[in-house]
């Protein structure tokens, strides 16, 4: 792909010349989502265990205006310690290319950037979705889970969300569901949350065989894997509420909103949860990354033209 307004990084470049195996990953939980120094710890370890798993990661972010695809170790350095980083999504991406800005990327921006440079999977954490603040505060996440034809691989949606309600839209969506060995859609920092998911799969050859029969049907949307937490780094949801309704009514007293109400939740959660919570996020996070790269392995082994 020639674009003004993207750069590959030569080794994903000719990943993608080879049909090697190449896992997505974002940014914003680099530059919003962990303090220092775990933040850059974090994108490191996500790389490892996606090359460690056998494939090539691809960390996503914009430098300077300009859409990355591949980030080399200063440039995640220069991610992780930079001020002031734009949060890019759908709508921000013109805003910090024309500032020349540096932005790390959201789950639907990463989605936008690595399907346009042709990779079909990426790991995150936990989805967006409708915020219980405000049933009218919907994640963009869910428009490009509708939208893009990517294998997504998180811990389902993040527990500060209304998860019946996300779960109605990207049902809405035509957005299957998939849970890796588990029939019950995992909370992230919860492997339970009374959910069902829309079908569950138990293994990296049978995820890649069900997307590629989703997309040879014409469909567009993204396959949503969901890979609950270890259970040695679960939280409760009897545990995790107490804290989830205090933040909630905090931010509401405060009036955070939009952008900032997801960092500010995440952030407060860990301090009522003493670092827990924070712990359970980089171990899920390493969860994911791992079966990412597993299912971009079993799609390169299959070495199939999919029809997308």
């Amino acid at each position: 792909m020639k674009h003004p307004n993207f750069s590959i990084a030569p080794e994903i470049k000719k990943a993608l010349e080879l049909g090697a195996p190449i896992v997505a990953l974002e940014s914003t939980v680099i530059t919003h989502g962990l303090p220092r120094p775990q933040n850059l710890e974090l994108a490191r370890d996500m790389e490892k265990q996606v090359r460690d798993s056998g494939a090539m990661p691809a960390t996503v972010a914009l430098l300077d205006g300009k859409i990355r695809i591949g980030l080399s170790d200063g440039e995640l350095i220069q991610l992780a310690e930079t001020d002031s980083v734009l949060k890019v999504s759908h709508r921000d991406f013109a805003s910090a290319i024309v500032k020349k800005s540096h932005g790390g990327t959201t789950v639907a921006g990463t989605m936008f950037a690595a399907h346009m440079a042709g990779i079909k999977v990426f790991a995150t954490g936990g989805i967006g979705g409708v915020h219980k603040e405000s049933s009218f505060d919907i994640s963009t996440d869910l428009q490009a889970l509708a939208n893009i034809p990517m294998i997504v691989v998180c811990a389902g949606a993040k527990a500060i969300l209304d998860l019946p309600a996300t779960l109605e839209y990207l049902e809405t969506m035509g957005v299957p569901v998939v849970g890796y060995q588990t029939d019950e859609f995992p909370a992230f920092y919860s492997r339970e949350s009374g959910l069902n998911v829309s079908v569950r799969l138990d293994s990296p050859k049978a995820i890649t065989e069900f997307a590629e029969a989703h997309w040879n049907l014409g469909m567009h949307s993204a396959v949503l894997v969901t890979n609950p937490v270890p259970e040695a780094a679960a939280i409760s949801q009897l545990e995790l509420e107490p804290m989830i309704a205090q933040a909630s009514a905090e931010a509401i007293q405060q009036g955070i909103h939009g952008q900032k109400l997801t960092p500010f939740l995440l952030s407060r959660i860990s301090e009522l949860s003493k670092g827990k919570s924070l712990h359970t996020n980089l171990a899920l996070l390493l969860n994911n990354a791992r079966l990412a790269a597993q299912i971009a392995g079993e799609m390169g082994a299959r070495k199939k033209v999919w029809a997308i």
